[in-house]
């Protein structure tokens, strides 16, 4: 393994944090998007991304890396919504079903 490896594997763990389920529920609203078309994108039940957003369950890979390229996406577009919670994110520790 070269020296990159374990920094590439330590950036990984630090891009896979979820915001708070509110942020995600509003980032997807101030996007216009259902969630219906967030899970058709993802690849996953209208259901699922319903938990997620409530805080019940939290996505698994492969849908988790997605999920979070969605949100990081919609958090460009709107920091203000971003901000919302600001400091207070969901940990790559803390998995659920879904």
């Amino acid at each position: 393994m070269s020296d990159a490896d374990p920094m590439q594997r330590v950036n990984a763990l630090l891009d896979d944090v979820l915001p708070t389920p509110r942020v995600r529920q509003q980032l997807r609203l101030a996007a216009g998007l259902t969630q219906q078309e967030v899970a058709d994108a993802v690849g996953v039940k209208r259901l699922a991304v319903a938990r997620w957003e409530l805080g019940q369950t939290h996505p698994r890979r492969p849908h988790r890396a997605v999920y979070i390229h969605l949100l990081k996406g919609l958090a460009e577009r709107f920091p203000e919504v971003a901000e919302l919670d600001a400091g207070s994110t969901t940990p790559a520790s803390e998995r659920g079903s879904g």
